[in-house]
């Protein structure tokens, strides 16, 4: 047998094909934040020790077989080739940090939208070993999403980094939520029947008005949606809010919702007045969030030799669906009690999360991959985001301090780029912080307004809250 097809190994999933397609080229990037200068001289030996042995795949390219069908293939990978350390010009006055702000700005829109070679592994590192307004370093991990999705991914990179406190403890994590309503398992029989009946209408409607949306329907023109073809190809900007989660908790607690609920609130109204702000007609546009949803039956990560287990049911890779989340509107009762705008989130979010159109959709999607192969299942997800108004996707990370290479980690974010959005909202927790990135489209989306608007929707609630 030709040497070339021993080496061909296991097949790319459907998802995998999908985010490496003509149609779509999707990366996550993650950022690691660090107080003191990174010490190059260490890269190469992690990369080649530690991060390159995590999975296979980050030693694999993408080829197509004998029978023309996507797989991974094992290749020899040359860490420098994909180890990037840019040069800036040097300053020495006295705002050197903001000026640094803006080549690293600069740097960051670049490789946002640059891809990676195919015939080398999909990844990259980036090290801005420059000091900025917040970090005296950033290191980028650039993953293309064929990859693995982010709970894959961030399993990867946790996987690198160590408790600061103590390395030989492992990371934890804040306690998911139950698979399980605990309330509907009190509620009787007669109730629980005509929750699954309502359950069963209100998921067929969700399933047809997504496939409506996806093919048919496109979300308004607003100040956040241009509607114009390509956009993921135009510059985009990043841009980042920092919020105390133990605030976040405390308006939980008070309201008797969930994080998720009081988060989705302070950005879906954010995200309204600025709307309003720049034009006062779109308050009251139809505006659609895609959300993306990890489907796996599981509380928290799972370590990286759990994931790659045979039994582990593949919880390695892409196991993702998609919620379409309207945006809520802001009416006259929103103003009076801007509290509605996070029980309403959490209504709309809980309806659909107990609805089963999403695996009928993925159903859906298999079968459009069985008859028409991936680059036309790969357009649909194209469209139903190019329809919709934001991107959003959320994860957890640990709750204490993680260190690289005896190199504290004093902030960590993350984003997704290569979709057709205009706005793509990105949100993730560690220590007692919960971080929330903003990719915006250069020159459409006003990033400093929407980034002022974002944090005064959190001050209003926070304090009606409180009241």
């Amino acid at each position: 047998m030709d040497k070339f097809y021993e080496e061909v190994q296991e097949p790319v999933s459907p998802h995998g094909q999908y985010f490496n397609s003509s149609v779509i080229c999707s990366y996550v990037f993650g950022f690691l934040e660090f107080a003191i200068p990174f010490d190059n001289s260490l890269v190469i030996p992690l990369l080649k020790d530690v991060f390159i042995p995590i999975n296979p795949r980050f030693s694999s390219i993408m080829v197509k077989d004998k029978e023309g069908k996507m797989r991974w293939r094992k290749v020899e990978v040359k860490p420098e080739e994909h180890l990037k350390i840019p040069i800036f010009p040097e300053t020495i006055n006295s705002s050197s940090c903001e000026l640094y702000d803006n080549y690293f700005n600069d740097y960051v829109t670049s490789i946002l939208a640059e891809r990676t070679p195919q015939d080398k592994p999909l990844w990259e590192i980036h090290i801005i070993n420059y000091p900025t307004t917040n970090e005296a370093c950033t290191i980028i991990f650039k993953l293309h999403h064929a990859l693995g999705d982010g709970y894959s991914l961030m399993g990867a990179l946790l996987s690198c980094l160590q408790r600061a406190d103590d390395p030989s403890l492992p990371l934890s994590f804040p306690s998911q939520r139950p698979q399980l309503d605990s309330k509907y398992a009190k509620i009787n029989l007669f109730k629980k029947l005509c929750f699954d009946i309502s359950s069963f209408f209100s998921s067929i409607s969700d399933f047809g008005s997504s496939i409506i949306k996806t093919r048919m329907i496109e979300d308004d023109k607003t100040p956040i949606r241009s509607g114009y073809e390509g956009n993921e190809s135009q510059p985009v900007t990043l841009s980042t809010i920092s919020l105390s989660l133990d605030q976040i908790k405390e308006i939980k607690s008070k309201l008797k919702v969930t994080i998720n609920d009081v988060v989705c609130g302070m950005v879906f109204y954010g995200i309204r007045l600025y709307m309003k702000e720049m034009n006062e007609k779109t308050k009251i546009a139809n505006s659609t969030a895609v959300v993306m949803l990890n489907t796996r039956n599981i509380g928290g990560y799972r370590s990286l030799m759990e994931m790659q287990k045979p039994e582990s049911k593949g919880l390695w890779g892409n196991q993702i669906s998609f919620l379409q989340i309207p945006i809520p509107k802001v009416s006259q009762s929103v103003i009076s009690n801007p509290l509605e705008f996070v029980w309403n989130s959490r209504e709309l979010i809980k309806r659909k999360r107990h609805s089963f159109s999403v695996y009928l959709i993925a159903l859906l999607m298999d079968l459009e991959m069985r008859l028409r192969g991936p680059e036309a299942v790969a357009k649909i997800i194209y469209n139903t985001i190019r329809n919709s108004s934001v991107f959003m996707s959320n994860l957890v990370g640990p709750i204490e301090k993680m260190a690289l290479a005896n190199h504290p980690v004093n902030g960590l974010y993350f984003t997704v780029a290569g979709g057709p959005e205009n706005l793509t909202i990105t949100i993730i927790s560690y220590e007692k912080i919960l971080r929330i990135a903003m990719k915006t489209q250069k020159g459409f989306i006003d990033e400093y307004k929407l980034k002022f608007c974002i944090e005064k929707a959190a001050a209003i609630i926070s304090k009606a809250a409180m009241e």
